[in-house]
């Protein structure tokens, strides 16, 4: 099963049809979204990652990968890359517990700690800006 909803290569999905799909989530996602430009002015770019992943927003700023978010049925899918310099950090972080479970359950690859947190709730979000926040630090306000 794929992470996002929209998994045809061929068919680039509208922003109304990413609205319909999220549904209800619709204000956590702008949220984030709001979040992530504010505090990083990343570059930004809808990619396709294949049958796997789907279209998806990935989001990086001076080359490096901040997070990529996958629209999904009634809410999203943000994936994020925990690096082992920044592992430390975020296990001292106050999570709630499913983002708790998925970080200590992560496989530690070379790279870091691959997290899809399926954000369904106000702490997701609460969570994923907390581990964003170890990944990299915001811009500061000119």
């Amino acid at each position: 099963m794929a992470i996002g909803t929209f998994v045809d290569k061929g068919h680039r999905p509208t922003m109304k049809e990413i609205v319909a799909s999220i549904g209800s989530r619709r204000g956590l996602w702008e949220e984030l979204i709001r979040f992530i430009t504010e505090k990083y002015r990343p570059k930004g770019e809808f990619i396709y990652g294949g049958k796997n992943y789907g279209w998806a927003f990935r989001y990086r700023r001076g080359g490096k990968a901040l997070t990529t978010i996958y629209p999904a049925r009634e809410g999203f899918v943000v994936q994020i890359v925990i690096g082992p310099t920044q592992a430390e950090e975020a296990f001292r972080l106050d999570l709630g517990k499913k983002v708790r479970k998925m970080l200590e359950d992560a496989r530690p690859y070379r790279d870091g700690r691959w997290l899809f947190v399926s954000v369904r709730s106000r702490r997701d979000i609460d969570d994923v800006q907390r581990l964003l926040m170890t990944k990299l630090s915001p811009v500061k306000a000119k």
